[in-house]
């Protein structure tokens, strides 16, 4: 348990770091950081019950719909939270082994780090993709947005 906090804590921090990097308003990092780190929490728990791809895909979708929750919260736009919420998803170390792989000649390893890096990388798009077709008025009916207006 301590190790899943320890990841989950490592999660926020390198969201905020590229909420920086990106020059995210500094207002927003908490925000960044809480939806980098759920969507890490919700990848482990994801991976217990099926492969990493689907486990991308479910992560994805809740750091998604958490950054376009948060960006009509907050009044601007989804991807502010969205680019560095979904940075610890990205699969870096897939891309970077299939790399060093292919360098060493070792090519079976390369093509299947390559192939669980690209089925991680697509399950990331389909996430994207799927929330993103939810309309905008959903988000701001969650919020409670349309009761200000109704207010004179």
């Amino acid at each position: 348990m301590t190790e899943l906090l320890l990841e989950i804590t490592a999660a926020m921090a390198g969201t905020i770091a590229f909420s920086v990097l990106f020059d995210v308003p500094r207002r927003f990092y908490p925000y960044c950081g809480i939806i980098g780190g759920t969507g890490w929490a919700v990848y482990r728990a994801a991976s217990l019950f099926s492969g990493a791809a689907a486990a991308s895909l479910a992560a994805t979708m809740v750091v998604i719909f958490l950054s376009r929750l948060t960006a009509v919260w907050k009044h601007c736009p989804a991807t502010v939270f969205l680019i560095s919420g979904i940075f610890p998803l990205v699969p870096g170390a897939g891309v970077y082994w299939t790399a060093y792989y292919i360098v060493t000649d070792q090519l079976r390893m390369a093509l299947e780090t390559g192939y669980d890096a690209v089925k991680n990388a697509a399950a990331i798009v389909l996430g994207i993709v799927f929330v993103f077709e939810i309309p905008q008025q959903f988000f701001i009916f969650l919020v409670g947005e349309h009761r200000k207006k109704e207010k004179p």
